[in-house]
Formats: structure tokens, C-alpha cells, sequence
């Protein structure tokens, strides 16, 4: 009865066809998110392998002496650090959004860059200005006499100490997160609140802070993460958490299995922490609006304008002004000695072909996962997606132990087929060559360029998929000319995060790395574990430098015009 146009129809069968043309390479794309899903479950399954060998000559020691304490101090760190950055996170965040004050727009730029200095870098940095005979010491014994100063200066090296220092590296988590939210919060609630005569500080802690709770939940989530990961600063400021009893049950006392029981409860605390971080964006709605307007600053003028500017400035020097400035003034007098150049050289080198290597694995293993689930959106496909960005999760030095295992049986497999079949033995492929190292960083990055890339693809319309494949493009033609060139932005910002973040990683390539071979990040960890920290000054002021940019470029996006009245 319906007469139907053979143009149409050939249109409609070409396209019927068009994606079997692309079955190779959605079959590729598939296998190999599955095998990246694998891959990042790997060492958590290794694990628990491991745990399962009994040490019960070990326990005893644990239980009377190391978890008790262990315990105490993860518990009272997490939650010290939490409340550092939430007080300075959000209250920062919300001074610089919702006021106008002297120095604001400077401040919108320099709160964010802590960021830019590794945990263990800032430890290092105020262990030594505060230590007798320090800078600090000797600036306060031209006022009083030095047995006194001494006595003045603040214990650094100590539970306090570590949560004051990680929490002034870590806040800018909290601050971004809760800041992109206040700035896209509906104006309807603040105006009823205002009608109902309601002050700024009521008008805050009541509707503001409230509605932004998924995005605080998310930047304390992040700061946990960070500083249940962290082993540098808790190490060298005394303080027993998870990762450094898991560091000395594996090296001090040669216990692989005890070290796999210990990372358990680690593991435990990182689901724990997913949990309350999924309880707390469990009433999502509530933080936005239908029609959310940006909102409008308020002038803060005379003494109140200048106590803003002093109460954001103070976090972004102590936090990244001070610890920069040391560093330059370090490296100036002893950093560019003629001895240390080779090393230097040698040292940045290892650091930037493994961090290169491992950004342009992930980046592709990132792609993988994304294209798997939106060629084919499916259950699976999208729990082997979140599989494999679960490796963020995980602890640097957890992660080290999950894979050492693993990776030493494929080498020693490789040694006894290569005898087998008479040649000679390669060696530790693995472990000797620092794939160890690139493959830790990519389990553990893969979620940043997996979000960018999903974040890129949330922006191009699959009316351009469903031209392409009319046209008669395959699903990799596709790829090719068509999102690629639309996800260059998303590409290069995954990329330059990632490289950044390889840079920083101190953890597991400690543990990883090949025997006598150094990165910029385990140097400095070896000249501050020798007390010489300053010797050390250059490196961390590269691995600040080239931080630097990243963090400006998040900061860039961070800022917006004010509202209408």
C-alpha cells in the first residue's frame, strides 16, 4: 500500500551495513577494554592472594605493636586533613565566588596552585625551615635568645604537623569542586533566603553549604584518597598510617603476605570512603536549579574586604608560595653544583620517558574503554568501565604490591620458556626494564583521561555518528576524522594531567623502579631520608614547574563573569 522510494531504500540498507564494516575494530576496541578492565583488577586480586598466606609468626608483633597505632593515626589523619581543606576548600571558595574583595581576582588564580607541590615535597620543605637551625629558628633567635626560639618553634614532625602541612597542599580538591558549584547554584533559594532577612553567614551555612554537598563530598573524597595514599610526608613527619606500615612489614621486616593483610585494611578504608562519598551525592538534585543564574558578588569594602583578602592569601602562601620560593632559594645555592648535573640529567630523564610512556598508554586504553561503551551501551560494558577507572582508588604503594607478584611470575615464565627453547634467559623483562613503573602509572591514571575523553564525547552529538555511517564511514573512519579532531581538547588536557600526575608519584615507583635507578621523585625521597633534603632542591622544583602549568590551566576554567543584579 506505501510506495517507498528506492533511493531511500538504498540509503537505509547502506546504512543497515555500515557498521559491520567496523566490526574489526569495535572488536578490538571491545577485547581490549575488557583485557584493560583485567588489568587494573589484577593487583587487587593479587592481593588477596597473597593475604591469603598465613604469617601467624608476624600478627602478634602487628597486633600488640603497629595497628593499634596504625589505626589511630589514619583515622585521626583522615579525618584532620578533612577538616583543614573543608574550612579552607569551601570557605575560600565561597569568598571568592560570592564577594568582591581587594586582590580576588589574583586569589581566583593562586588558591587553586598548592596543588602543583607533592605532599611529600611540602613536608620536606617545612620539616627544614622549622627545625632547629632552620630558617625559621634563626629568623625568631634575632628576637630572642635561640634556646628559646627553639622552644617557640612549632613540632612539625608530629600527627598535628602532618595534618596542618597535608591539609594546606591538599584544599584546592575541595576548593575547586565546591566553588564549580556555588557558581552554578539557582539564585532562587539565596533570594528567598534573603527575604526571609536571613544574613550572609546564616544565608551560608544554611542553603549555600548545603547545596553544595555533592561537590564537597567529591573534593573530600579526593583529599582522602590523596592522603591515604600519601607515604613521603606521613613517613617523615612520624605518622604511622596504612601505606607506611604496609611499606615497613614488606622492606624492614621481608613479609610480602603480612604487608598483602595490612593493604587489605587499607582497601577497606578506600570503599569505605567511596561509600560515604556516594552517600553523600546520594541527593544530587538538591544542589542544583532549574534555571541556575551565576550569582552575583558582593563588594566587601574596608576592614572586612581586607580580612577576605588576608584569609584566602594566607592558604595559597603557606601552601605553595613559601614551599616555591624555598625550593628557588635551595636551588640557587646548591642545586646547580656541577656534581649534580649528570645525576639531575639522568634522573629527569627516567622521569619523563617513564611519565611520556605510561600518558600515552593510558590515553589509549582511555579511548578503549569509552568507545566500547558508546558503540554498544550495554550493563557490561559499563562495569568494565568502571573497572577500569577504579585504579585511582587504589593506594600507590597497595598498587606496587598487587602488581609485583603478577609481574614477576610473567618474567620468571619468560626465563623458563626461553630455556626451554634454548635460548638465553631475558632476565627481569618487567621488572628489570621499568615497565613495572609505566604499567603501575597507567592502573592508576587510566580514570583521568577515561573522564576527559567521556566528558569530550558527552559534547559531540551521535547524529555525527549516524551521518558518518550513512555517508558509508566505518566505526574507525569515524573515529578518525570525525571525533578525534572534536576530542583534541579533551586529549590534550588528559594528557597533561596524567603526565603531571606520573611526575608526582612517589609510591609505587619507589618500590617499582629498576634497581640503581633513580626519577626526580625517588631522589628527593632518598636525599630527605638522608637529612640532606636541600641537596635535593632542584628536582623538586622541576617536578613544581612543570605542575605549574596544569594547575593554571584548571584554575583558567574556574572563574567566571558576575551575574546580573
Amino acid at each position: 500500500m506505501h510506495s517507498t522510494s528506492p533511493h531511500i531504500d538504498a540509503s537505509a540498507a547502506h546504512f543497515a551495513r555500515a557498521p559491520a564494516r567496523g566490526n574489526g575494530g569495535e572488536t578490538a576496541v571491545r577485547v581490549i577494554a575488557t583485557l584493560t578492565a583485567a588489568l587494573v583488577a589484577l593487583p587487587v586480586a593479587s592481593i588477596f592472594v597473597l593475604a591469603a598466606q598465613p604469617v601467624p609468626e608476624l600478627w602478634p608483633h602487628l597486633i600488640s605493636y603497629v595497628l593499634p597505632g596504625t589505626l589511630r593515626d589514619t583515622l585521626l589523619l583522615l579525618a584532620g586533613v578533612a577538616v583543614v581543606t573543608l574550612i579552607i576548600g569551601a570557605g575560600t571558595a565561597w569568598l571568592v565566588t560570592a564577594h568582591d574583595f581587594p586582590g580576588r581576582s589574583l586569589l581566583v588564580w593562586l588558591l587553586p596552585m598548592p596543588l602543583a607541590i607533592p605532599t611529600y615535597i611540602a613536608a620536606y620543605v617545612y620539616a627544614d625551615l622549622f627545625e632547629p637551625l632552620g630558617l625559621a629558628h634563626k629568623m625568631l633567635s634575632m628576637l630572642v635568645p635561640a634556646q628559646q626560639a627553639a622552644v617557640w618553634l612549632p613540632n612539625l614532625r608530629s600527627l598535628p604537623g602532618a595534618i596542618l602541612i597535608i591539609g594546606l597542599v591538599l584544599y584546592p580538591y575541595v576548593f575547586l569542586s565546591a566553588r564549580a558549584m556555588f557558581q552554578t547554584q539557582g539564585l532562587d533559594a539565596l533570594e528567598a533566603a534573603r527575604m526571609l532577612r536571613a544574613g550572609p553567614w546564616a544565608i551560608a551555612w544554611r542553603v549555600t553549604l548545603p547545596m553544595a554537598r555533592p561537590a564537597l563530598a567529591v573534593g573530600l573524597a579526593l583529599v582522602s584518597l590523596e592522603t591515604l595514599n600519601d607515604i613521603g610526608a606521613s613517613e617523615y613527619l612520624g605518622v604511622r598510617t596504612f601505606t607506611v606500615s604496609i611499606f615497613n612489614t614488606w622492606l624492614n621486616r621481608s613479609s610480602l603476605p603480612g604487608a598483602a593483610q595490612i593493604a587489605l585494611l587499607a582497601l577497606l578504608f578506600v570503599a569505605l570512603l567511596v561509600v560515604l562519598e556516594r552517600q553523600g551525592r546520594r541527593h544530587r538534585t538538591y544542589a542544583g536549579a532549574e534555571n541556575p543564574r551565576t550569582i552575583r558578588r558582593r563588594r566587601i569594602a574596608g576592614a572586612k574586604g581586607w580580612a577576605a583578602t588576608v584569609a584566602c592569601m594566607l592558604p595559597a602562601l603557606l601552601g605553595f608560595v613559601v614551599p616555591l620560593l624555598f625550593l628557588i632559594r635551595e636551588s640557587l645555592r646548591r642545586g646547580l653544583a656541577d656534581h649534580s648535573r649528570t645525576a639531575l640529567l639522568e634522573e629527569a630523564l627516567h622521569s619523563f620517558a617513564y611519565a611520556a610512556i605510561a600518558t600515552a598508554i593510558a590515553l589509549l586504553l582511555g579511548l578503549a574503554v569509552v568507545l566500547a561503551s558508546r558503540w554498544r551501551p550495554g550493563r557490561l560494558r559499563t562495569t568494565l568501565g568502571a573497572i577500569a577507572r577504579a585504579g585511582y582508588a587504589l593506594p600507590g604503594l597497595v598498587l606496587a604490591l598487587g602488581l609485583l607478584a603478577p609481574l614477576l611470575t610473567v618474567d620468571n615464565a619468560a626465563n623458563t620458556l626461553a630455556r626451554t627453547m634454548g635460548f638465553a634467559t631475558p632476565g627481569l623483562v618487567l621488572i628489570g626494564s621499568g615497565a613495572a613503573v609505566v604499567i603501575a602509572y597507567v592502573v592508576r591514571f587510566l580514570a583521568v583521561p577515561a573522564g576527559f575523553i567521556e566528558a569530550g564525547f558527552a559534547r559531540i552529538p551521535r547524529d555525527y555518528d549516524d551521518s558518518a555511517a550513512i555517508a558509508g564511514a566505518s566505526r574507525l573512519t569515524t573515529l578518525r576524522k570525525v571525533h578525534l579532531p572534536l576530542l583534541t581538547p579533551a586529549l590534550l588536557g588528559a594528557a597533561i594531567v596524567v603526565f603531571v600526575d606520573c611526575l608526582k608519584e612517589l609510591p609505587a615507583t619507589l618500590l617499582l623502579r629498576p634497581m640503581n635507578v633513580e626519577t626526580l621523585a625517588t631522589s628527593i625521597y632518598q636525599y630527605a631520608s638522608r637529612g640532606s633534603f636541600e641537596d635535593g632542591a632542584l628536582a623538586a622544583l622541576l617536578i613544581v614547574a612543570a605542575s605549574i602549568g596544569p594547575v593554571a590551566w584548571l584554575a583558567r576554567f574556574s572563574d567566571v563573569p558576575s551575574g546580573p543584579a
